[in-house]
């Protein structure tokens, strides 16, 4: 930043102009970035910079100030409008910072009034560790916390233990001792962690009924688990004053008193009226017998009762519906269909009336380290980088570019730019540098190998090329030991293990000459059948021709003619066409034709003329020299793709105009070559490609 200043080169932000050293200045307290002082108060005060209540945003990060700047001030703040010296940072007074840098540190900056950030204190202090058991002298600017070997020792939130966790920074742990604590009325224990508000009581109810002895002797406390004694017998004479219905007084129902609570309660005849659990909340349900003692029997009337998710309500006889509570409540069938929080699974619950669907699937999806799964529940968007560390050492292959600890999880081994130190496949020079992955890169050194089928010997190969195939047929004797491999060179053996050689017999025939032509049979005699061979025959004349198949041969002209010598049996199945009108014509023309002396008796047949367009007549015409040389190139072309060993050859005609181009494409046509053009004008060229 000091270079950029005193070069002029830094650039203002809002302006985007470079700043002279001797124009005023602003810098942010937050990110140090410095402004032209007219532009930072032209954005402080504009509607994109202000925050209502708060102040103005800092361009580069946001960092709110109060008040719009108005003064030009030196980097440490000391010195109004510094006077520009050539030999000082611009926009200093040349003076000793003093400002005090962040933290905890109250060592003043030592160096020069300079921009940006003051750099960490290079005091030495004594800090101690932070379980405060041993102290060490360490630079003040070293924002690390130091640690020792020893436990903690401080007093847990419970004030009865203390802390076993080795030397850590932060507030200690909870207590996570527990202890049994019983119920008020000795029905039960529970599990209670030391300095937790349970540890406060010391004891808690169970829910469940006291079930303790009453001071009567008759009866048990019907109250739920109580602290206390419990309360008197209610079925003493003296706290009942009136009948089970409550309506009216026992003294109007009989002149005996009861002297036990275990005496009989006298009953009136009216109806006992007592709400019952079921029913609305509005409208309970009373009960319809005479006035009773003991608990009222089952409501046999219906309660409208709602599902939790409010989908349907539904009448259900009371017996029933007061089985229903908080912890066992009426639910429908229809199942939740609303997509979770993480936005890839579906809620799935039976009568759901939650508003907010937490996915509760742990995600476990691979971070990016490759290693370590996501331990998170199921959440839409990325995972968290993963957060292990290792605190070994990380080097290259060879050693000698390391990361020191800790080192993130996923981190890839250090660049290095030493030659690898690897065991290769090859002696060639190697010329790639130290790298991590198992497999070096692929030697590229140009050499010479012979093709895997040994015909010839391949100059200018890659070394790691292993396999190399030429394109001429194997010629490799197959295991019939007759014929030989027609597949281009190739690796391997040239019949797959378990198959035999099915290229046809060449074994000529007695009877005609002909090869076998069956699939080959090395271990048995050629086949009885008939020749299928394909032969010309002619008319006597020989203007008639054409292919039939020889016939002959096979197991029933073997019976006949086995007994007759060779020139019977082939002058018994060759045959001739017979002379047509054209062939008595010919005969004519060419007796005529020797009487008259003509050299060219055949008359009648035409000459096997090829008629061109006249848009290959007229450049011809015109550009004789040029179509001769495409013609050349083209008859060329097609001659060395016959006597080629590869499927097509190709020939790249030079740039040339659009006329010379159609002239090749229309010509091609006529050699049965395929052109395309390639490049643009003006220099777009024609390429020929003729096929075997």
């Amino acid at each position: 930043m000091i270079e950029q200043l005193t070069k002029g080169r830094y650039e203002c932000m809002v302006c985007c102009e470079n700043m002279r050293p001797d124009t005023a200045v602003w810098n942010c307290s937050s990110c140090y970035h410095l402004f032209h002082l007219f532009c930072i108060k032209k954005w402080a005060r504009s509607s994109t910079a202000l925050v209502e209540g708060e102040g103005w945003r800092c361009p580069a990060c946001q960092n709110i100030t109060e008040k719009v700047p108005n003064s030009y001030k030196c980097f440490c703040g000391k010195i109004r409008d510094p006077v520009y010296n050539r030999y000082e940072t611009p926009h200093s007074c040349g003076d000793v910072c003093n400002r005090n840098r962040k933290g905890d540190c109250q060592h003043p900056c030592t160096l020069l009034c300079h921009p940006g950030a003051c750099p960490p204190c290079s005091a030495t202090v004594t800090k101690s560790c932070d379980c405060g058991q041993i102290k060490q002298t360490v630079r003040c600017g070293l924002n690390i916390g130091l640690k020792c070997d020893h436990e903690c020792g401080k007093m847990l939130n419970c004030g009865k233990h203390t802390c076993l966790v080795i030397c850590h920074s932060g507030a200690c742990q909870t207590c996570t001792q527990s202890f049994k604590q019983e119920c008020y009325g000795k029905h039960s224990s529970r599990e209670v962690l030391c300095g937790s508000s349970e540890d406060q009581e010391i004891s808690y109810s169970c829910s469940h009924p006291c079930n303790r002895i009453l001071e009567c002797g008759n009866h048990r406390c019907e109250l739920e688990c109580h602290p206390g004694d419990c309360p008197p017998c209610p079925l003493l004479p003296d706290q009942i004053k009136h009948c089970p219905c409550g309506r009216t007084l026992i003294t109007d129902l009989t002149d005996e008193k009861r002297t036990s609570c275990l005496a009989p309660l006298p009953t009136c005849d009216k109806i006992c009226k007592k709400q019952l659990k079921c029913g609305t909340q509005d409208r309970k349900h009373v009960c319809k017998k005479v006035c009773h003692e003991g608990d009222c029997p089952p409501c046999e009337g219906y309660s409208k009762l709602k599902c939790v998710c409010k989908n349907i309500e539904k009448s259900i006889p009371c017996a029933k519906a007061i089985t229903y509570n908080e912890s066992n409540p009426f639910l429908c069938d229809k199942k939740c269909t609303k997509k979770r929080h993480c936005g890839k699974h579906k809620c799935g619950e039976v009568c759901c009336k939650k508003e907010e669907h937490i996915c509760e699937t742990r995600c476990n999806r691979k971070l990016t380290c490759g290693r370590h799964k996501c331990g998170q529940m199921c959440h839409p968007g990325n995972c968290l980088p993963c957060l292990e560390a290792s605190f070994d050492e990380l080097s290259c292959h060879c050693g000698a570019a390391v990361i020191f600890p800790p080192v993130a999880c996923g981190t890839r081994p250090p660049e290095c730019h030493q030659v690898c130190q690897k065991q290769h496949d090859c002696e060639h020079t190697v010329r790639h540098n130290c790298h991590s992955e198992e497999t070096c890169p692929p030697c590229t050194a140009l050499t010479e190998k012979r093709c895997v089928g040994g015909h010839e010997i391949r100059k200018n190969i890659p070394c790691h090329i292993k396999d190399i195939m030429c394109g001429y047929p194997c010629g490799r004797t197959l295991p019939c030991g007759k014929h030989k491999c027609k597949q281009t060179c190739h690796k391997g053996d040239c019949l797959p293990e378990g198959e035999a050689c099915t290229q046809p017999c060449d074994i000529k025939r007695e009877e005609c000459g002909h090869p076998c032509g069956a699939p080959c049979h090395p271990d048995s005699p050629c086949p009885p059948v008939a020749c299928k061979t394909e032969i010309s025959v002619k008319c006597a004349c020989g203007n008639k021709q054409s292919k039939v198949l020889c016939q002959l041969g096979g197991e029933d002209n073997t019976d006949n003619y086995q007994k007759l010598n060779r020139c019977l049996y082939v002058c018994r199945f060759i045959f001739r066409l017979e002379c047509d009108a054209e062939c008595a014509k010919l005969e004519r023309n060419r007796r005529m034709a020797l009487a008259l002396e003509i050299e060219n008796p055949d008359l009648t047949s035409k000459l096997n003329t090829t008629s061109y367009p006249d848009l290959l007549k007229d450049f011809a015409r015109k550009n004789p020299e040029k179509a001769n040389q495409i013609e050349k190139a083209l008859y060329d072309l097609v001659l060395n793709a016959k006597q080629s060993k590869y499927p097509s050859r190709s020939h790249s005609f030079p740039s040339m105009n659009r006329e010379n181009r159609q002239f090749v494409h229309e010509l091609a046509e006529f050699y049965g070559c395929e052109t395309q053009s390639y490049d643009n004008e003006p220099k777009k060229n024609v390429v020929a490609t003729a096929y075997k």
